[in-house]
């Protein structure tokens, strides 16, 4: 496939011009929208206007050169693209985008294998994104099998790390396995605060590993402020197959006797897992932070976020800001720049 390399303040100027595009939510952005939510009954008209705006936040002009500035290294001029197979997810809308933007700026040629989930948007993108600069449309391929790559990135689950690992091992590569989120309260958050965790609670119906799926909290901690500040995300009832996880879940929990909350959404059980499901929010209480930095520490390795009104915690987001990743927020804090750069 013959590539045209693409100039770096070019590169800058395309994305940009993208995030103004998608940011207007014209008609074929309607249209796109409308198209996915057919396609994914998990993608709401909400969902993916969410992952849109916040795509396009990211790839604002000063975030671009920011983003880009961080690798001095990086010299489109003299650069051999290499030809990197991306192995997506579809959890959540247009996720994989950010694998693309960084096969992209960093010179080198994407192979897509789309997830099932997500066949509307990313296409829809990258044809956006090709119709503003045309040398673009050399600089990827959709595919159904992938071959003649040069290096791999593949997310997946903890399950599917270990096929990834048989068949992309001998290849340079990036394995993605599952991770969540968590947020450690304080017990003095204000209504505010507890709205904006809501959101990294909810958003997506809590399928990205950017949700948060645990929460930390002081010995004798009252649930009362919390439950009534993330109230307005009962609506995710309105959305049936939520509504049939946390009808399912509520039943598992009332047969099997375990202590749970439920405010008539969600469902609070205390569990040491990081994971849980659907519809489900794990808690665990902690007597002193020292104790607490000590245990996320050992857990580390499976924790993507970690949002907090407490100072000093590793790796700190403030509440509500987990759904809303710059272009220097890598998945499992992996450096996919220089990772592709030093191919």
């Amino acid at each position: 496939m013959y590539t045209t390399q693409i100039d770096q303040n070019l590169i800058i100027k395309s994305f940009y011009t993208l995030s103004a595009y998608i940011s207007d939510e014209g008609n074929k952005i309607k249209s796109t929208v409308e198209k996915a939510c057919v396609h994914n009954a998990w993608f709401t008209q909400e969902s993916v206007r969410f992952a849109l705006k916040a795509l396009a936040e990211s790839m604002k002009e000063e975030n671009v050169k920011h983003w880009l500035s961080l690798y001095p290294e990086l010299n489109l001029s003299t650069a051999v693209p290499k030809r990197v197979a991306l192995v997506m997810a579809g959890n959540i809308p247009a996720v994989g985008f950010h694998d693309i933007i960084c096969v992209l700026a960093s010179g080198n040629i994407a192979l897509l294998k789309l997830s099932s989930q997500d066949t509307i948007l990313i296409p829809f993108l990258l044809e956006e994104l090709s119709r503003i600069e045309p040398a673009f449309k050399s600089h990827y391929q959709i595919l159904e099998r992938l071959e003649g790559f040069d290096a791999v990135i593949a997310t997946g689950s903890n399950n599917s790390s270990r096929y990834f690992d048989y068949y992309f091992g001998r290849y340079p590569n990036i394995i993605r396995k599952n991770r969540n989120s968590v947020a450690v309260l304080k017990g003095t958050e204000t209504a505010e605060e507890l709205q904006l965790l809501g959101q990294d609670i909810f958003m997506y119906f809590g399928l990205g590993c950017r949700n948060v799926a645990k929460l930390y909290v002081p010995e004798g901690y009252s649930f009362n402020p919390f439950f009534e500040a993330i109230e307005p995300w009962s609506r995710l009832l309105d959305m049936h197959k939520y509504a049939h996880n946390y009808d399912y879940q509520l039943t598992l929990k009332l047969l099997s006797q375990t202590v749970h909350y439920s405010n008539g959404f969600f469902i609070l059980v205390e569990n040491e897992s990081l994971h849980s499901a659907i519809s489900v929010l794990h808690y665990e209480t902690y007597t002193s932070i020292d104790q607490l930095k000590a245990l996320l520490l050992e857990k580390a390795d499976a924790i993507q976020c970690t949002v907090s009104i407490i100072n000093g915690l590793s790796g700190r987001l403030d509440l509500g800001s987990t759904q809303q990743p710059q272009l220097w927020d890598y998945a499992d804090n992996i450096d996919t720049m220089k990772f592709l750069l030093a191919q």
